[in-house]
């Protein structure tokens, strides 16, 4: 295999063709995450159904909206897909979308002059949590979203009542898996080239096993702070960059680097497709919802 710092002048990251930017963001701190610290049970208590934020997990969205604004990301997002639960609407219009408020109560407003500026926010079913048993994962009716978050776009949900959700079994993570695959295949199909994706711990662990185990596509982490295959923290955005092998014209032992780091970048990208092999077990990551 030919060495990647062996290439005398590689062409830049950015002259591949096509290619997506995608920032996973998983929802802030919810009241199911506050209670499942002290014990599963509560979890499939209807006190939980369709968990809201906690007062932690609102002020992690004011931290993060505000991190996001200062750094100009808001500004380069696309287009914004959420999964249709409270807490992910919440955390998504409260960063990519709401209204500045100081406390973070009230961040579902979309009465802001500059609404027109932001990405518009897409609300897509394929992305919701595991679901099944635990009332937290059960959503609520289309029409009482569309009252709370009228700046969402619900069009491509089918279902106005939940029809997905089993009171008696638990979706399998195969299950889970196979709906991340799907996923990430309509967003690769999609004209957007800069997308974030509002999600929960587990489907977005699936997305990220597949994101790096995908033989088909390369993706590489535009920072180096985390493991991309460890657990989301709540209110947590893991950025990567991924493009399909048959788009670059190399051979498939040959790697288009970031920022001149050719040889480093491919042996990365290898452990991160062998670690993605080890997927964590189920009793971890039950709890990341």
């Amino acid at each position: 295999m030919q060495r990647m710092d062996a290439i005398a002048a590689p062409p830049s990251f950015y002259q591949l063709g096509r290619r997506k930017r995608i920032h996973l963001v998983r929802h802030a701190q919810g009241m199911h995450n506050v209670e499942s610290d002290k014990s599963r049970d509560p979890l499939a208590s209807f006190e939980l159904f369709d968990a809201q934020l906690s007062p932690l997990g609102w002020q992690q969205v004011v931290d993060q909206r505000e991190t996001v604004r200062r750094s100009g990301l808001l500004g380069k997002i696309e287009v914004v897909i959420v999964s249709p639960m409270s807490r992910t609407l919440q955390t998504a219009v409260g960063i990519f979308g709401g209204e500045d408020q100081a406390d973070g109560l009230h961040v579902t407003s979309w009465q802001d002059s500059n609404v027109e500026s932001r990405p518009p926010i897409v609300a897509y079913e394929l992305c919701r949590e595991r679901m099944g048993k635990y009332e937290c994962d059960k959503r609520e009716s289309i029409s009482q979203y569309r009252s709370r978050f009228p700046g969402v776009d619900f069009s491509l949900i089918e279902d106005e009542d939940e029809v997905l959700w089993d009171p008696n079994e638990r979706e399998t993570l195969e299950a889970v898996n196979a709906r991340a695959i799907k996923f990430l295949k309509w967003l690769w199909e999609r004209k957007e080239k800069v997308i974030a994706v509002v999600s929960h711990g587990v489907f977005l662990q699936q997305a990220m096993i597949e994101l790096f185990q995908n033989k088909n596509h390369y993706t590489l982490p535009l920072n180096n702070d985390y493991d991309p295959c460890s657990r989301f923290k709540n209110c947590e955005i893991r950025s990567v960059i991924t493009f399909h092998e048959s788009m670059m014209g190399l051979g498939s032992d040959s790697m288009i680097c970031k920022q001149q780091r050719c040889g480093r970048i491919e042996n990365q990208v290898l452990q991160i497709r062998e670690s993605a092999k080890d997927k964590i077990p189920v009793e971890e990551v039950e709890v990341v919802t």
